[in-house]
């Protein structure tokens, strides 16, 4: 370790914290949204010192060392050659995905549980959306693909992909991925694939693997979306970009954009150059914690009466079935233990909740306590405090 305080408690109550605010005045622990509750990296921090003392804060575009760090990093993590060309930046995953689905011009496919903006992007953009289950085998997630069959329509033109996957917290395997990578290409689907978590594979056997290394013809169909937002733990600077290695395909997607996005957050770019140039021994250190985090919330939840919980290869959320606890809305029944979690609907699947885990030990010892004692305490038939 090289000394970097992850399990240091920092006051985000009283300020601006998304996470932290939505319960003001009230003693609930909130471990829902995709924002972890570490400092981020101090040559992160030292970055965006520099570009504030600059004093000149005007439009801003991507400079050449902040391609030949995104560059140099995509190489040196996967071997994967990209050239400048094919970044488009933005100014979120969110947008990106908004972005794809008014660039494709057909209908939408994907698969749930998934994160929410996959269910409402296809609708906002006009889309029609169309999604199938993934399912449990022996307590792991895997693609159905008789589902996803019988899900495509005739008009179905692009598929989103969550890659790692949040909720489920699946690392794809190449077989997998193969065998999806197939069936988009039968079908003649253009693959928006959402890898924001690639940098949070916990799995120490596991990398991650870009769908679009996978051949030529999948590469060329395929949306890449990259952001050093959740493994840096910089998701409110507001920078993305996409890979799309395809010149057409790229057109379409950046005439999607315009009028209607706007550029990437000026101190998002030099953070995203630090991150990508400066962080791999803070990320290797995170990577440590978060296993040691996974470790102890896969022990509780399977202690836990009327509570299961899938292996996670990757990211910092735990996907929890409560479906045995017995309680009507389990989001709800939580918050009332104090401990705030995402709700399974909104992902696609009532009965579930989403944990995140990416927090101090002290944080997250106390919400596990709660949830323990609530889910005990269910199991007996009282009420919860």
């Amino acid at each position: 370790m090289q000394g970097f305080d992850f399990d240091r408690v920092i006051d985000r109550r009283g300020g601006d914290s998304l996470k932290w605010n939505r319960y003001a005045g009230r003693d609930i622990l909130p471990l829902w949204v995709a924002d972890m509750d570490f400092a981020s990296p101090p040559a992160i921090i030292a970055a965006l010192e520099r570009r504030v003392a600059h004093g000149c804060f005007g439009y801003a575009e991507p400079s050449p060392a902040l391609h030949e760090a995104v560059l140099g990093h995509l190489w040196r993590e996967y071997g994967w050659q990209v050239e400048a060309e094919w970044l488009v930046w933005l100014p979120g995953l969110v947008s990106a995905l908004n972005v794809a689905c008014r660039a494709v011009d057909g209908d939408v496919l994907t698969a749930t549980p998934v994160y929410p903006p996959f269910l409402s992007a296809p609708r906002l953009s006009a889309r029609q959306l169309s999604t199938a289950p993934l399912c449990q085998v022996d307590g792991r997630w895997v693609w159905d693909f008789p589902a996803l069959h019988g899900a495509r329509r005739p008009n179905s033109r692009l598929f989103l992909l969550c890659h790692p996957h949040n909720p489920v917290g699946r690392a794809w395997r190449r077989d997998e991925l193969e065998q999806l990578g197939a069936f988009c290409c039968r079908h003649d689907l253009i693959v928006c694939s959402d890898e924001i978590h690639c940098g949070l594979l916990l799995d120490e056997d596991r990398q991650h693997l870009p769908l679009a290394m996978l051949d030529t013809e999948l590469a060329r169909r395929t949306i890449t979306l990259l952001a050093p937002s959740k493994t840096w733990n910089i998701p409110g600077l507001g920078c993305a970009f996409a890979v799309i290695s395809d010149t057409a395909l790229r057109r379409h997607f950046s005439g999607a954009m315009r009028g209607i996005v706007p550029h990437a957050n000026i101190l998002g770019l030099a953070a995203t150059e630090a991150a990508y140039r400066d962080c791999d021994d803070w990320r290797r250190d995170l990577l440590h914690i978060l296993r040691r985090n996974r470790a102890r919330v896969e022990a509780a939840v399977a202690a836990m009466p009327g509570l299961a919980m899938s292996h996670v290869e990757a990211t910092y959320l735990a996907w929890i079935d409560a479906r045995s606890l017995g309680v009507g809305d389990p989001a709800a029944f939580f918050e009332a233990a104090g401990v705030g979690l995402s709700s399974g609907a909104d992902f696609g699947l009532s009965g579930w909740v989403r944990l995140n885990f990416g927090c101090p030990l002290a944080t997250l010892e106390a919400a596990l306590q709660r949830m323990s004692q609530a889910c005990g305490q269910a199991a007996r038939g009282t009420p919860s405090a």
